[in-house]
Order: C-alpha cells, then structure tokens, then sequence
C-alpha cells in the first residue's frame, strides 16, 4: 500500500485518474495505484459538496450504490472518462447523461452470477421445505426441489448457471424471456424450454426472477400474470421490485394462488404502513445479498479495475474540428427581421 500512499500526496502535484468511493480490496487498489494516480476516499460518499469537487477533477470513478451520479453531477466532470460499478445495479447512474458525454459505466455482469444462483437455489429450498402443503393423508409436508418445474424468468448471466444446477437436484427448468425468441438457439444451449410467461406461470412450481430491470419491464409481473400462478407456488426474485405490480402480488398472497414470495431488492417504503404489501402473508424480504459475496465482490474488482484501466490507457476522442466555410453561411438578409 506504499505506492497508493505516496500516488495519493502526490495528488496536488498533478490532476487524479481514478476516484474510488467505496472500500476495495488492497490488491485491487495496489494494482490501479501502479498504472494511475488514484484517491480512495470512500469517506466523501457522505460529503456531498467536498464530492462533486473531486469528481470534477477525476478520470474514472469507483461509485457505491449510496452515491448518486446525475446529470448536473456528470456536466460537473469534463474529465471524467469511466464510471465503475463493482455491484449489479445501476440505478443510482443516469445513464442517458453519461451516453450523452461519452463516459462509460463499467460493470462486471458474471461476476455476481454464481452467488445469485446459489443464493436463489436456497432460498428455493427454504421456500418448498419450510411452507408446507397438503398432503393426500391431510398432513402438512414441505416438497422437494428435484420433483419441482422451476420456471426461469429472464435468461442473464445467474439463469444460466440455474439452468445448470437445477438439474442436478432432478428438477425440470422452463423459461422465459421478453427480449428472447422463442426459437432462438440459446434456449437449447442452456438447456431451458421456452414458454410463455402465463404458461410457464400456470406450469411452475416454483418460480425464480432475474430479469434486468428497464422502465418498460414496470409493473410486467401484474395480475394478468399472478391471476394464472399454479395452486402452492413460491415465487423467488433478485430483480428490481418495480418489475412486480405491488397491488397485484400483495392480492396473489393473500389469495392463497402464491404461498410464498422471496423478494431481494425492495423499492424503498414498499413495506410501510398502508401499502399493500405491508404484512402480506408468506413474503419474505432480504435486502440485496444475493449477489453480494466476497468472492463476487473480488471478481467483480478486478474486472472492473481492467476494464477501467484500459479506457485511461487509450487516448480520449477528439472531437473532429468542422470549419464553416464562407459559402455555407446564411444568407442574413433573407432572415425575417423584427418590426
């Protein structure tokens, strides 16, 4: 860490490359501090003024979740070349303003993948062992995963590895997909049957979202789709909670149609007093850890710190000078004056 030290007093003598606002890994960082100058100041997430002053002067940023980067912010950092993201989400970037001024955000979309199936595969056990049903007896027992059909919703990178481990428990995987196909030859390669999202509703045991989030997505799982749920499904999600129709999904658990749903992302205030989902019956909610693990965390670093460097490495575009030649002028005597 001596280098990173000595890169970081030596700030004042020459313009920062890379600003890091969350805690990485001392590899990660010893890594970037031999290629660039950086800052790690994960204390300025909290200190809105002092932040928009270093940004303004940074190449690439390291940006948490709990940091905003908007419009206004991004006018503010002519400079400013990359934002990484070391989580999943970007929801805290305005993402048109950073296409618009031509700064990449990095992210790292299978480095999360693993730990999001693992995660959905026990929270799927949890749900089928720990919510019982009727059995023909009467008794109240839990099911088993590998006589379950697992339905897919949305094929990203964590689908796949589902598509590879839910097999092994003896379960049959179906899927869906908004953007994808049906006979699109990736259904095959992943070893997922396609079908429709009420089909495979009406189909599933057990249902498993990963779907990424896109404003044209809100509200896509409503009641047109809850209204066909099979008798006894548990319903897992680590997408954005935008994607559900809240009054919809608050209606299919009171209902009885979901027996149980296990939301990791929650918008804010979506559990409080008066919303409909607030003491909902079998709902069970975690607050992101799906794709938070150390390992991910430590694949997610150095992808992006790779990638981050290689855009400082290249010579930032120019915009091409255009002359405007004197016959290309507007002829102003033929403009409308005011009378």
């Amino acid at each position: 860490m001596a280098l990173l030290k000595e890169n970081q007093t030596n700030l004042s003598k020459s313009l920062m490359s890379v600003l890091v606002l969350e805690p990485l890994e001392a590899d990660v960082l010893e890594w970037l501090a031999e290629r660039h100058a950086v800052q790690s100041a994960p204390e300025l997430a909290t200190a809105p003024m002092t932040l928009r002053e270093h940004v303004a002067q940074a190449q690439a940023i390291f940006l948490p979740a709990s940091v905003a980067l908007d419009a206004d912010t991004v006018r503010r950092a002519p400079r400013l070349r990359a934002v990484g993201r070391i989580g999943a989400g970007a929801e805290n970037i305005d993402l048109e303003a950073c296409r618009a001024a031509n700064i990449e955000v990095v992210r790292a979309p299978t480095a999360a993948a693993s730990a999001e199936a693992e995660f959905v595969i026990g929270a799927l056990l949890a749900l089928l062992r720990r919510v019982p049903v009727q059995g023909a007896d009467g008794n109240w027992v839990g099911r088993e995963l590998g006589c379950a059909t697992v339905g897919l919703v949305g094929l990203t990178p964590s689908a796949r590895q589902l598509a590879t481990l839910l097999p092994v428990f003896g379960a049959r995987v179906i899927g869906y997909d908004p953007s994808l196909h049906h006979a699109d030859p990736l259904w095959a390669q992943w070893g997922i049957e396609p079908y429709g999202l009420r089909e495979l509703m009406q189909a599933a045991d057990a249902v498993s979202v990963q779907l990424a989030y896109f404003p044209r997505y809100r509200g896509l799982i409503g009641e047109r789709v809850l209204n066909f749920c099979k008798p006894s499904q548990v319903l897992v999600s680590t997408s954005h909670s935008a994607l559900f129709d809240e009054q919809a999904l608050a209606d299919a658990l009171h209902g009885g149609r979901l027996l149980a749903a296990w939301l990791d992302l929650m918008e804010p205030g979506l559990m409080e007093a008066g919303r409909p989902l607030h003491g909902a019956p079998g709902l069970q909610v975690t607050p992101r850890v799906a794709a938070t693990t150390r390992e991910s965390r430590m694949r997610a670093a150095w992808s992006v710190a790779r990638r981050i460097s290689e855009i400082l490495a290249t010579p930032a575009a120019q915009a091409e000078f255009r002359p405007t030649h004197p016959g290309a002028l507007p002829d102003l005597l033929a403009e409308p004056r005011w009378r």
